[in-house]
């Protein structure tokens, strides 16, 4: 079983890292929430984290093909323990103020971002590794991601609850010194992904290689329209998670724990949706899963929020688009690192993830104003409406259907 440790360790740093940056999801927008009572500002600050974390992950593309994701990876966990502590300690030191927090979160964004990106560029290499399917692994690190999530969320309405918002955010700062160690044991053995071409990579000028990796994600009608179908959902999603489900656990009376409640049931849903995808995944037809997954789980959640809903029926809805979104990051995992040369494998990822996250900076701007704008109620229906439309998308374009073709269907590159 040595050949499967680089993959277990890889969801053990995984999971122990996002527990932690799960709990800084709620943590800091209910803290800013409650201090401030300004939905912008809850805003500005998701802002503040989302920018560089985008920005970072793109520039970062070429530095993880050149230094190594593992290298790339570890560093950064190391460095976001001190980012990220420095919060809690300053604001017992009543130090945090407004601005210094945006720019201790957007020090933690610029970490996160070459950071996720470099471990999810191990992926090809760790499938190889423990010879399993891609969708096996793409399905493993999604189960993983959701039982986070569900973990997070539900230590986050407690610690908040008990504790403080602030001091939350310490154990954020404890996981990544915790997943560095023990991704830097796990894969210790695991030599880089395109280890023949290390030299050359060495050569090329770093812009040349970020445009080498544009040119590659431009050249892949599928690849980018993925990228923007993604990249406006995640707008849709930041402005939902950040601001309008906050600013529904206050008004609706839920509190800190309630809103982590509902994350919580959202994500366990979803990860059992996961474990499906993992399980049976290699067998399934990708397109139209990805697109029934994407219409369950957009708009439904937004209408019954936007009213008074019976607990019975915002429970259901809840659940059934928690399981369906298990079944999206397997899918567009398998997808998108089959369709990648293994030599430009950490440009392109990168690339096309930081494109997924472009809008997301503005995520919790545009649901702030909503609300601000509207209320509550009609910011809910605006956002499920434009997300139901961005979902329809696939479904009125034959090219998805190229979703379909598996690794040994696609032209390998020279």
């Amino acid at each position: 079983m040595s050949h499967r440790r680089p993959l277990y360790g890889w969801l053990g740093a995984d999971a122990v890292s996002l527990i932690g940056t799960r709990v800084s999801m709620i943590a800091i927008p209910w803290f800013v929430l409650t201090t401030t009572g300004s939905a912008t500002q809850t805003g500005l600050v998701a802002l503040a984290e989302m920018l560089p974390l985008v920005v970072l992950k793109v520039l970062g593309g070429p530095i993880i093909d050149r230094l190594g994701a593992r290298r790339v990876a570890i560093t950064c966990d190391l460095a976001s323990v001190v980012v990220v502590g420095a919060i809690p300690l300053l604001h017992h030191a009543d130090l945090l103020t407004l601005p210094v927090l945006l720019v201790l979160v957007a020090g933690a964004g610029a970490l996160r971002g070459p950071g996720d990106a470099a471990k999810h560029s191990l992926v090809p290499r760790l499938a190889e590794t423990a010879q399993v399917p891609m969708e096996r692994v793409t399905g493993l690190g999604s189960t993983v991601e959701r039982t986070a999530t569900l973990v997070g969320a539900g230590l986050a309405g407690a610690l908040v609850s008990i504790v403080g918002a602030a001091n939350a955010i310490a154990v954020d700062a404890a996981s990544f010194g915790l997943s560095a160690g023990l991704l830097a044991w796990a894969t210790m053995s695991m030599r880089p992904v395109a280890e023949p071409d290390a030299a050359e990579t060495e050569r090329t000028p770093y812009l040349h290689q970020l445009r080498q990796g544009w040119d590659f994600l431009r050249s892949d009608p599928l690849l980018l329209g993925i990228a923007i179908m993604v990249a406006l959902n995640n707008l849709l999603d930041v402005a939902w998670a950040t601001v309008l489900m906050p600013v529904w656990a206050q008004e609706y009376g839920a509190g800190a724990a309630g809103l982590g409640l509902y994350f919580a049931v959202f994500a366990g849903a979803s990860a059992i949706g996961s474990i499906c995808a993992a399980a049976w995944g290699a067998r399934l037809p990708r397109y139209p899963v990805y697109l029934v997954a994407f219409l369950i789980t957009g708009a439904p959640r937004f209408v019954v929020l936007a009213y008074d809903s019976p607990l019975w029926l915002l429970g259901s809805v809840v659940i059934a688009s928690g399981f369906a979104s298990g079944f999206l990051n397997p899918v567009l995992g398998a997808v998108i690192f089959e369709r990648i040369p293994a030599p430009l494998v950490g440009r392109v990822s990168s690339l096309t993830t930081a494109m997924c996250f472009a809008l997301m900076p503005f995520g919790g701007l545009v649901g702030g104003a909503l609300v601000s704008w509207q209320g509550l109620s009609f910011a809910m229906l605006a956002v499920g409406a434009t997300y139901f439309l961005v979902t329809i998308a696939p479904a009125l374009s034959p090219r998805w259907k190229e979703m379909n073709k598996r690794a040994a269907d696609l032209p390998q590159p020279g």
